[in-house]
């Protein structure tokens, strides 16, 4: 695929943020902040991160252009309120005015929620919902180093209660990164399953958001142009880690995929997955990749919206997601992680109070999930 040459922030009709599409786009991290206004920049990551050397060139870029920098670099997947608060605390003390996340969906989810935080106070289950921020936030750049969540796209951040173990949803339109660097280079230094877990990730995102109930033109095109680039790039980004084109395809379709949350929202099998890592620790993209087959036949029962959405009829798509998960090398059944039988009814329960369950296209209760995770069983 052709990757744009300029490193200039462009912008997607539907989407408040602004893009930089390019390899060696890490290195215009300062440049691109400084001329944001920033002026103390606190960069949120992860150890993985640190180790593959991310973060020391963003730091250099970071200090070439003037910028005051510390660093926050704690976070876990699925990020914890202590995670938040101890990024919090660093913040305090820091005093930014700037801040950027980079990483995978937790370190940028993560550098959102501390900005909830430092700008507006109280705890994350306040910001559970939609637009409760009442201050103005600070600034943001996102820098996804997978391909997958698309949180850079996002106003939202998903932080795990750690008492009830519970995804809580925290958006508002003042978290949104006012821009996106996609860097392809970045995606490179995945481990295969952490590119295998995220691509499926980024494409159940295209395939629920064809056929939730908010769907819209907007998400729609979205969501199209999404399932084409991951669709079509899944498969040789896994086998030819040298492969830059798939790599990029990747990266842009998972961000498309992430626009098209931001317009509409997701379903069942998203609802579904969560459960499963909260209480079981199956990774997320794992979790989602094992559901979301049995999740299109479900829908399609009473109509077939993937067709008209996608281009392929359920039937089909089922087909096509069944060899992505071979490609990833993805286990398909419960039972292949260790779950018990006897947990699938606790495990639908959850499913059914799910936020995004609310969005599936054919009403789902706890019998319908239970009938889903027995399916998947």
């Amino acid at each position: 695929m052709s990757i744009p040459e300029s490193l200039i922030p462009i912008g997607i009709p539907g989407s408040r943020v602004r893009i930089t599409f390019a390899p060696g786009g890490l290195n215009r991290l300062g440049v691109i902040a400084r001329d944001e206004g920033a002026g103390r920049v606190l960069l949120v990551s992860d150890p993985g991160i640190r180790r593959a050397g991310h973060e020391a060139a963003a730091v250099r870029s970071l200090y070439r252009a003037g910028l005051v920098v510390t660093v926050f670099d704690e976070v876990v997947e699925n990020p914890t309120t202590i995670i938040v608060d101890a990024g919090l605390r660093v913040a305090k003390e820091f005093k930014p005015d700037f801040i950027v996340g980079l990483g995978g969906g937790s370190s940028m989810d993560c550098a959102k929620g501390i900005n909830f935080l430092y700008t507006n106070g109280g705890k994350m289950r306040d910001y559970q919902g939609v637009n409760k921020a009442t201050q103005p936030m600070l600034p943001m750049i996102a820098i996804p180093t997978t391909a997958g969540t698309g949180s850079e796209a996002q106003s939202f951040a998903l932080i795990t209660d750690p008492a009830t173990h519970q995804k809580m949803a925290c958006g508002d339109v003042k978290a949104s990164a006012r821009v996106a660097i996609l860097d392809p280079s970045l995606t490179a230094s995945q481990p295969p399953r952490v590119a295998a877990a995220t691509g499926i990730d980024a494409i159940a995102h295209a395939v629920e958001t064809a056929v939730c109930l908010k769907r819209n033109p907007i998400s729609l095109g979205f969501s199209a142009r999404a399932w084409q680039l991951l669709e079509g790039n899944f498969e040789r980004s896994l086998s030819d880690r040298t492969d830059d084109d798939a790599r990029a395809g990747m990266l842009l379709g998972a961000h498309l995929a992430g626009c098209a949350i931001e317009n509409s929202m997701l379903g069942a099998a998203h609802a579904l997955a969560n459960p499963l890592t909260s209480h079981f620790g199956v990774a997320h993209g794992f979790a989602v990749g094992m559901m979301l087959p049995h999740a299109v036949r479900f829908n399609a029962a009473e109509g077939d919206l993937y067709a008209a959405a996608l281009g392929l009829e359920a039937d089909e798509l089922i087909r096509r997601i069944g060899q992505l998960l071979e490609a990833g090398n993805i286990r398909r059944r419960l039972s292949e992680h260790e779950i018990p039988e006897e947990a699938l009814q606790r495990l639908a329960a959850d499913a059914a109070g799910q936020w995004t369950a609310t969005f599936n296209p054919r009403a789902v209760g706890v019998a319908e999930m239970l009938e889903l995770y027995r399916a998947a069983y």
